[in-house]
């Protein structure tokens, strides 16, 4: 009777149960914890620490900008290309670093995971905190900058801003959970990862604008692409930090409903990524 009353208890938890991405809003404590110990990590070791959050992106935009701007010529397609090309590169290094400590968050942590029961989504929701707080700098790198070109504060660049990061955030942890999942048993996943990095600067509206992809691209593969919920992201950056500057600048058609799509398919692939993520927790321990 009393081992009954207690299973039927909801103040009692059955050990190693789990209620998937829930539980990481119940162990906030937790969660807080392993954000501290990421940011912390980091850099430990590092002589210049917190400035290569800095000096990574203005290097990466410094060779984009000398090869596809003023060699390739895109600059002068485009109003404000500097601003343009850094907003784009700002978003897509938010998803990469998110999908990367996303992927290996589980088998980074394998020695606290074979010792302690802790719910395992902790650790990529975490890893995906550390992610965002090194963005941070570049963002407001990529704001300095606006600023110094006449960029004011509004509250649709605020909104375009804030839905770009939420895309971005929800579609890496989507794909983090799943690759992080099959990348316990199976360390493909992690270059499967790479490839995909590899192509997302490429594949969004970073390097040049979405009218060359809308004038040379057949209607479907145009469509396709702007479901894609990186270049929707990245094209709401350019909505919050680009286009006050450059206001007469035509932009894509319904890029609204394309935004719906986008967050359409970042609920689907979070589900998806859920799913394989809980499936497979339980040969965490046996593999790592």
């Amino acid at each position: 009777m009393i081992q009954a009353s207690v299973r039927n208890d909801p103040e009692f938890d059955t050990p190693g149960a789990t209620r998937g991405l829930l539980d990481v809003v119940r162990h906030r404590y937790l969660l807080s914890l392993l954000l501290k110990k990421g940011i912390r990590t980091r850099y430990y070791g590092s002589t210049l620490g917190w400035i290569w959050s800095y000096v990574r992106p203005a290097a990466q935009f410094l060779m984009y900008y000398l090869v596809i701007g003023v060699i390739m010529g895109a600059n002068r397609g485009i109003d404000y290309f500097p601003i343009y090309l850094f907003s784009g590169i700002v978003a897509v290094n938010l998803f990469s670093e998110a999908l990367r400590n996303t992927t290996s968050a589980i088998t980074d942590n394998g020695s606290l995971i074979k010792k302690i029961y802790l719910p395992r989504e902790l650790f990529p929701v975490a890893a995906l905190g550390v992610a965002l707080v090194h963005f941070l700098p570049q963002a407001v790198l990529l704001l300095l900058v606006a600023l110094l070109n006449g960029w004011t504060i509004g509250w649709l660049a605020l909104a375009g801003f804030a839905g770009g990061v939420l895309l971005i955030l929800g579609f890496a942890l989507g794909l983090g959970l799943f690759f992080g999942a099959i990348n316990v048993a199976y360390r493909d996943a992690k270059n499967v990862v790479d490839l995909i990095l590899m192509f997302a600067t490429w594949a969004s509206p970073v390097l040049y604008s979405w009218q060359m992809v809308h004038d040379r691209a057949p209607s479907w593969l145009y469509h396709l692409y702007m479901a894609n919920p990186m270049t929707t992201a990245v094209e709401l950056f350019h909505d919050a930090f680009w286009l006050p500057l450059a206001p007469d600048t035509p932009r894509p058609p319904d890029l609204l409903m394309n935004v719906g799509i986008g967050a359409g398919l970042v609920l689907v692939t979070l589900l998806i990524g859920q799913l394989v993520f809980r499936r497979r927790e339980v040969t965490f321990a046996q593999y790592l």
